[in-house]
């Protein structure tokens, strides 16, 4: 008699609002988890191993069985790295992903960078029974502040501190998130490219991470506008002149009568906007940018 066994896991998107690229050197970060991420759903069953992958409009976009592009093996070979992992932090699964099928389902568009690979691995971490920082760090690499929110149901700080992951749930009280926007610049970045160029900077990375730590400690207590926006305008000042490039309000948005600040890997995907006195969907929509998502259909 067959026995089948099936589960369901859902991981949330992830935000980080300060502490790009400083994370990866200690500094305190802020990061938000998204209403919207992925599931993994598994039906254990003996038969040969399938997986499907179905983005957020319900269409499938990668299928195991079916590898015709250069793009479906590079999909499944990073699948099989994160698989393998897995089974090398919990040998007894090897023989479960290997005879399951699997269907992943997104929730947000792919190209948004909100979390298609750190809400693939904790839900895998999730099915394998493994801990989900370590299946990141071994397969993927990483600070590990996008597993945090994976697994949060709140804003939070996260530090690495010794190389380990510290991750704190926090009552994020400022009382004017409906001022906030997340904008979509349609300009989706390689992390790892970000992050090799912050690399290959020989200024002191110790001082740019506590300078950091300071803004992100004040920057959740802060109660007014103002407050908030000079901290997240002096956190956009201290990435640019340490990555000496400018700031993405300074090169696209100089004219918007608030504050914008980027979010993760420089160059890409979603900036953070914030204005009193600006109508903020109106001016994106102006320049082209019509994904622009209040902070309460977001977080």
């Amino acid at each position: 008699m067959r026995v089948t066994q099936t589960y369901s896991f859902h991981s949330n998107g992830k935000l980080l609002i300060t502490g790009e690229y400083a994370v990866l050197d200690g500094a305190l970060a802020f990061a938000l988890p998204t209403r919207k991420g992925q599931t993994l759903e598994v039906t254990e069953n003996n038969e040969q191993g399938r997986w499907q992958a179905f983005d957020s409009n319900g269409n499938l976009w990668f299928d195991s069985a079916v590898l015709t592009t250069d793009a479906d093996q590079k999909v499944a070979q990073t699948l099989q790295k994160i698989l393998t992992t897995a089974a090398e932090l919990n040998p007894d699964f090897k023989n479960k992903w290997m005879y399951s099928q699997v269907q992943t389902h997104l929730e947000f568009p792919r190209l948004w960078g909100l979390g298609t690979s750190s809400t693939l691995i904790n839900n895998i971490a999730q099915w394998a029974t493994v801990n989900p920082y370590e299946l990141l760090f071994k397969s993927f690499g990483g600070s590990g502040y996008d597993i945090a929110c994976a697994k949060s149901q709140t804003p939070l700080l996260y530090r690495l501190q010794e190389g380990k992951p510290h991750s704190y749930p926090l009552h994020f009280l400022f009382p004017y998130t409906h001022y906030i926007y997340f904008v979509y610049l349609n300009q989706k970045q390689n992390s790892k490219d970000g992050i090799a160029r912050y690399r290959s900077v020989s200024k002191s990375k110790r001082k740019l991470a506590e300078s950091i730590t300071h803004l992100t400690e004040h920057l959740v207590l802060a109660y007014t506008i103002a407050d908030f926006c000079a901290i997240l305008n002096e956190h956009e000042m201290l990435i640019s002149e340490y990555l000496g490039i400018p700031t993405v309000k300074e090169y696209i948005f100089s004219d918007y009568k608030g504050t914008v600040k980027s979010l993760g890997a420089w160059g890409g995907d979603f900036v953070l906007a914030i204005s009193e006195t600006e109508d903020t969907p109106n001016y994106f929509s102006s320049k082209g940018f019509d994904i622009c998502i209040p902070y309460d259909e977001m977080v």
